[in-house]
């Protein structure tokens, strides 16, 4: 049996700018972040694993310009939100007793499943945005079932919860101020402020009239060669130069090998196209090239083709699959805003489609295989 009073060294917590009305506005918010960023999210998983009765569309083109956009932007907005949340909570965890039954003890592990999920999801997705992974496991396949996790613990905390929510949101925020420091209508409304200046300063990165307050983009979107920022270098992709042999192989039911001079003497077709990499950053660009169906046609496929495309780099996303609409406006790419592609930016030839995400148009194209 457990004493009816806490230890003597068992935390006590000043609980005047903590109550249930600030916990449940911001955990409305914190709850929209969150469903924005699982819906986007799933969109931008569907990118890398379409259904084969469902291709992606190619329209409209900057459908994950939008999406991914906005899953990464609520990603770190929820951060701030997240972090108040759990702080208007905090001393409900040093409740005495720990327990009072087996119902009680199942809903704060649920919680504790909550807040770790959750602390892991945004915590690898922001560091993903920075391209630091200081762990072995993949990436993706983490971040998108934990997603489910979070979900799962958020709807059933708000089951839970929900009585206490509707009263918390019912009742008033007070705006006296206590002897010292904020109220707590002020602590609403710094949490609100500090959320706006995260969004606005990371927003720049998709709309380009609010680049220049993009303090915490990752790229900022006219900032690389030829005026496309560059994720992967040839050098990180173990490519220090192209050698004289290469070739352009079209595979199909009538192959055949291009060189470099025989690519770039291809029906030259020009298309403006928005590179969107699912680090959340984007940027319209003009591009130039050969029609990637005229290939396939050429080659004894058509437009009902799948068609795989492989790099000559060496692990990683090195290849990719296209098919459907966005094999129609897709380009083999060798020209970019005006000029000739640059070695970082996937020459001597690199695909590139509407709507579909940048680690998808893969660069440093060596094969073409129509199935």
């Amino acid at each position: 049996m457990l004493p009816e009073r806490p230890p003597p060294l068992w935390p006590k917590f000043d609980h005047r700018l903590r109550s249930t009305a600030i916990t449940a506005r911001v955990g409305r918010l914190l709850g929209i972040m969150f469903g924005l960023c699982f819906v986007t999210g799933l969109l931008s998983h569907y990118q890398y694993h379409p259904w084969t009765w469902l291709p992606v569309p190619a329209r409209p083109a900057w459908g994950y310009r939008l999406t991914q956009g906005v899953h990464v932007i609520t990603g770190i907005a929820s951060i701030p939100l997240l972090l108040v949340k759990l702080w208007s909570v905090f001393p409900l965890l040093f409740q005495w007793p720990p327990a009072r039954s087996i119902v009680h003890a199942l809903e704060r592990l649920s919680i504790a499943v909550l807040v770790s999920s959750a602390l892991v999801e945004v915590t690898t997705g922001f560091l993903n945005i920075l391209q630091w992974y200081p762990w072995t496991f993949s990436f993706p396949s983490v971040h998108h079932w934990l997603a489910y996790v979070v979900a799962g613990s958020v709807l059933l905390h708000l089951a839970v919860k929900l009585p206490i929510v509707r009263r918390g949101l019912a009742e008033p925020v007070a705006s006296d101020s206590p002897a010292s420091g904020i109220s707590r209508r002020g602590v609403l409304i710094a949490t609100g402020a500090g959320v706006g200046v995260v969004a606005l300063t990371t927003v720049g990165q998709v709309i380009p009239s609010l680049e220049p307050i993009a303090l915490l983009a990752p790229r900022r979107p006219k900032k690389g060669p030829l005026g496309v920022p560059i994720n992967k270098t040839a050098a990180a992709a173990g490519i220090s130069a192209i050698a004289a042999s290469y070739r352009l192989t079209v595979l199909g039911p009538r192959p055949f090998d291009l060189d470099v001079a025989q690519v770039e003497a291809l029906p030259f077709v020009e298309r403006h196209i928005p590179l969107a990499c699912v680090e959340g950053w984007s940027v319209s660009a003009r591009w130039g090239g050969s029609s990637l169906l005229d290939l396939v046609r050429r080659a004894g496929g058509d437009g009902g083709s799948t068609v795989h495309i492989v790099s000559l780099q060496q692990g990683g996303y090195s290849a990719s699959t296209i098919r459907g609409s966005e094999l129609h406006a897709a380009l083999l790419a060798t020209h970019l805003n005006g000029e000739r592609l640059t070695l970082d930016h996937g020459y001597p030839v690199r695909l590139i489609a509407p709507d579909r995400a940048g680690v998808l148009n893969t660069k440093w194209v060596t094969r073409v295989e129509v199935r």
